[in-house]
């Protein structure tokens, strides 16, 4: 890959592999990104063809460092929480069969300095609670039942 990725084997070069090994699809439930290696790690899925979706916080979509707005602007569909409180899950879901969750924030704050935990999975009994809940929302923030006053 030409984009700088991280090679050590360290906590984010494992999670970044994880991510790269998806072939058709990333759902990703994320309420903080600003982490610039896992922004490129997706953006690679979506230049491969993988059918990337995002769904985050509203309030935190736009503050400095967010990867948000570059994500869009690769055209990766990125919906968000119409809503007064957090869109606070962190999950990812590789190819519909493996589960990324924890307490992790996809911030480099949160991969350099923070005490967090990450949890991969691949067993259906825990990926498809996680599935339905990712399809819940997504249709739920569907931009075309904004209400807008």
């Amino acid at each position: 890959c030409p984009c700088p990725l991280p090679s050590a084997d360290t906590s984010l070069s494992r999670l970044v592999r994880r991510l790269l090994s998806a072939r058709r699809s990333l759902d990703l439930c994320i309420f903080s990104f600003s982490c610039p290696q896992l922004a490129r790690a997706v953006q690679l899925l979506h230049r491969r063809g993988v059918r990337v979706r995002l769904v985050t916080d509203a309030q935190y979509m736009g503050l400095h460092g967010s990867q948000i707005g570059r994500l869009r602007h690769a055209g990766i569909q990125v919906r968000h929480d119409q809503h007064s409180g957090y869109m606070h899950h962190k999950f990812a879901i590789v190819d519909q069969r493996m589960l990324i969750t924890g307490s992790l924030n996809w911030t480099t704050q949160a991969i350099q300095s923070n005490r967090e935990n990450v949890l991969i999975v691949e067993d259906a009994e825990y990926v498809k609670p996680f599935l339905d809940e990712f399809e819940r929302i997504w249709e739920e923030y569907n931009p075309s039942s904004y209400k807008f006053f």
